[in-house]
C-alpha cells in the first residue's frame, strides 16, 4: 500500500482535509469553507480542487471521507446529509472519478471514533463507545473491532435515544431525545424553563444582561455556586450517564469516550457523568469499563477517515 492517506471531514461550516501517513501522523492539514448553496453541489469539486492544488497523488493510497449523514456502506452513497443539503449523492463514485483513487465513506461520528481508537484515547480496544456532546449529541460504536453501522446507518445515533416520553420536541420529529436534555442546546433549554419559573435568579439576571444564554454561561454559574445552574448540570449529566449505562449493557465496551464542546466544560461534568454511569449500569458491565475524555479534538475526523482507507485496503480490525 502507498504510504500516504487523505482524510476528509465534511462539516456544516468547514471541510477539514488532512494528509496522514500510514502510522497515523498528520503531515499536513487545512480547511476550506463548506459551500452549502444549491444543495451543496460544489462541495465535492471544491474539495478536489483544494487537494489537487496541494498534494502529489503518486504516493496516495486512497481517500476517506466522513460525512454528517446516513451512508450506504456498500456503495459509499449518501442517503441524506441535512446540514450540507445533500440527498442521494453518489459520493464515493464521484470522488473516485475525480481522483482515480479508492474512496471510502463513513458517517462523521463513526470516522471520529475510528480516529480516537487509532491514535487517541481509545487505545485500539475492540469494543468502544464514543460520544460527542455539543450542539447535539452524536455517537460512534466499535464492536468486535469494527464500526457498528446497522442496516440503514442509524446505529450509534445516541442522541436520539428517548429519555423522556413526554419531553421536549427534538429536531428528529420525536420528543424527549437525549440531546433535548444533555446537549448544549438541551442545557440552554432547561435554563430558559428555569428562568420562567425563577425570574429573580442569577440565571434570569444574566439572561437580562446578555439577551440570551449559552451552555458555557450555565457551567460558569454552576462553578460559582449557583444552585439553579448546578441543578441543570446535574440533571443533564445524570440523564447522559443513564443513557450510557444502558448502552454499556448492550455493547459491553471496555472504554467510553466523551468528546465535543460540552466535554470541555471541565472535569466536574465528566465526573458527574461517570458517577451516574456507574450508579445505573449493570455491575458486570461497569466494572470492566473506563470512561475517558476524547483526546484528538477536531483532528479525530480526518485521522479516522484516513484509518478507514487503511482498514478497507488492508482489511484490518482493531
Amino acid at each position: 500500500m502507498s504510504n500516504i492517506l487523505i482524510g476528509i471531514d465534511v462539516g456544516g461550516t468547514t471541510v477539514k482535509i488532512g494528509i496522514i501517513n500510514e502510522i497515523g501522523n498528520i503531515l499536513d492539514k487545512w480547511e476550506i469553507p463548506t459551500n452549502t448553496d444549491n444543495q451543496g453541489k460544489s462541495i465535492l469539486s471544491d474539495i478536489w480542487e483544494s487537494i489537487r492544488n496541494k498534494v502529489s497523488l503518486e504516493n496516495v493510497a486512497g481517500i476517506g471521507i466522513g460525512v454528517p449523514g446516513f451512508i450506504d456502506q456498500d456503495t459509499g452513497d449518501v442517503y441524506e446529509a441535512v446540514n450540507i443539503g445533500w440527498k442521494q449523492v453518489e459520493l464515493a463514485k464521484i470522488m473516485k472519478e475525480m481522483s482515480g483513487l479508492p474512496v471510502f465513506v463513513e458517517n462523521d461520528a463513526n470516522a471520529a471514533v475510528l480516529g480516537e481508537n487509532w491514535k487517541g484515547a481509545g487505545g485500539q480496544v475492540k469494543n468502544l463507545i464514543a460520544i460527542t456532546v455539543g450542539t447535539g449529541i452524536g455517537g460512534g460504536i466499535i464492536a468486535n473491532g469494527s464500526i457498528l453501522n446497522g442496516v440503514s446507518g442509524t446505529a450509534g445515533e445516541i442522541g436520539h435515544i428517548t429519555m423522556d416520553r413526554d419531553g421536549s420536541p427534538c429536531n428528529c420529529g420525536r420528543n424527549g431525545c437525549l440531546e433535548t436534555i444533555s446537549s448544549a442546546t438541551g442545557i440552554v433549554r432547561q435554563a430558559n424553563e428555569k428562568i420562567a419559573e425563577n425570574p429573580g435568579s442569577a440565571l434570569a439576571n444574566l439572561y437580562d444582561e446578555q439577551g440570551d444564554l449559552t451552555a458555557k454561561d450555565i457551567f460558569q454559574l454552576a462553578d460559582s455556586g449557583d444552585t439553579l445552574s448546578k441543578t441543570i448540570i446535574e440533571h443533564a449529566s445524570d440523564v447522559l450517564g443513564l443513557a450510557i449505562a444502558n448502552l454499556a449493557v448492550v455493547i459491553n465496551p471496555s472504554r467510553i469516550l466523551i468528546g465535543g464542546g460540552v466535554s470541555k466544560a471541565g472535569a466536574d461534568f465528566v465526573n458527574l457523568i461517570n458517577d451516574a454511569f456507574h450508579k445505573f449500569t449493570l455491575a458486570k458491565a461497569g466494572e470492566v469499563c473506563e470512561l475517558r475524555l476524547a483526546q484528538l479534538g477536531n483532528d479525530a475526523g480526518i485521522i479516522g477517515a484516513a484509518f478507514l482507507v487503511k482498514q478497507k485496503l488492508e482489511k484490518i480490525t482493531f
